[in-house]
């Protein structure tokens, strides 16, 4: 992230400074430094502006003034040779107050935490990508309709040649899907291939023992191409 930076100072050799330390920071960049904190206004309101270097005191309108102004809609650096006016600054919630003269390192140091402030904001006020919700069913095609399935009441899917059968709290279904294309629809964290003919829901899991897994009275062959996969599956 790159902040666009104002430097707004009555005395011409702090604006020197400060623009040599802009161009010395690397997520700094300077749009545009005055003397006259008139001009600054005007900067604020036509240009993009994240951060203001802003001197406190100053003729015809303070940096204080100025900010009541503007709002809250920019980060403030507040910049003084007077460390009474500390206080009344941060009142105006400004990222900090350096104290002239400034040194770099005091600067960075600074500037580093306007940064910050910006890059939350900026993950705060994006919106957040949606998550869709995770189906809870899977639709195959059978014989004469098209039937859906509730995953929590689907035991196990057997693949017999053409078609496959798929067992469910319910009973039998039969669909002429493959058992590849059921795998792509069913969540890994719910179900898993534990043959080549073979997928289980892995809440209906009675018990494992060896290389049978069995699911109520159905017992069901684990193929030693899945074993790793299905025993990491049940972290067994």
């Amino acid at each position: 992230m790159i902040l666009r930076c104002l430097i707004i100072d009555d005395k011409p050799l702090a604006v020197d400074i400060l623009t040599d330390y802009v161009q010395k920071t690397s997520f700094l960049e300077l749009a545009a430094a005055t003397t006259n904190p008139i001009e600054g206004l005007d900067i604020l309101r036509e240009q993009s502006i994240d951060l203001v270097f802003l001197d406190i005191q100053m003729p015809e309108l303070s940096g204080l003034q100025l900010m009541k102004i503007i709002g809250k809609q920019r980060l403030f650096i507040l910049t003084t040779a007077y460390p009474d006016y500390a206080l009344e600054g941060y009142e105006h919630d400004v990222v900090d107050y350096l104290l002239k003269p400034i040194s770099f390192d005091r600067f960075y140091r600074s500037a580093e935490k306007a940064l910050k402030l910006a890059q939350l904001t900026a993950l705060s006020s994006s919106p957040a990508t949606p998550v869709p919700d995770p189906l809870d069913y899977l639709f195959v095609k059978t014989e004469h309709r098209i039937q859906r399935i509730l995953l929590s009441e689907l035991l196990y899917a057997e693949s017999l040649q053409n078609y496959v059968s798929l067992y469910t709290t319910s009973g039998r279904i039969m669909t002429l899907q493959t058992l590849n294309a059921i795998e792509e629809q069913l969540p890994r964290t719910s179900f898993c291939r534990v043959h080549r003919s073979y997928i289980v829901g892995l809440r209906h899991i009675s018990s494992v023992e060896k290389s049978r897994i069995a699911i109520g009275d159905t017992i069901i062959p684990i193929g030693d191409k899945y074993r790793d996969s299905f025993f990491q599956a049940i972290k067994a």
